[in-house]
């Protein structure tokens, strides 16, 4: 007498293992990732001996000790700049700007655009500054 056994199913592989290695690394590099655009070029900010911590959100507009602009992190000439800002305020009216001077930078380089965001209608124009470290 010869009994048939019933017909194994193939093993289905998971990658169940596979994604959660995926997203484990996904949110190790988030976590350890910048998040903010870096300029081209080295800036260093003033420091402040009061303040608050600066607040997310919003594009970052940095000046290098010669003057030097870059929106987001793309460098962008002095002509171009009030265009860019004009069509990023259009598409958000509550966008946020962010201005990150060297501190070597010449206040005469940095307040007109302080100024020039104002113009434009940024609601609110946000000058970044390091703490002061002791020693």
């Amino acid at each position: 007498m010869k009994l048939n056994r019933p017909a194994r199913s193939p093993h289905s592989e998971t990658i169940i293992a596979l994604i959660d290695v995926v997203f484990f690394l996904l949110v190790f590099f988030m976590l350890i990732g910048r998040m903010d655009a870096t300029a081209p070029f080295d800036v260093r900010p003033a420091t402040a001996v009061t303040g608050r911590d600066m607040p997310a959100g919003g594009i970052t507009l940095a000046i290098s000790a010669t003057g030097d602009l870059a929106l987001d992190g793309d460098a962008i000439a002095r002509n171009a700049l009030s265009p860019a800002l004009s069509a990023l305020l259009a598409d958000d009216p509550d966008l946020r700007l962010r201005i990150n001077a060297h501190r070597s930078a010449e206040l005469r380089r940095v307040l007109p655009l302080v100024a020039e965001g104002e113009a434009l209608g940024f609601k609110d124009v946000v000058l970044v500054v390091t703490p002061e470290t002791d020693g």
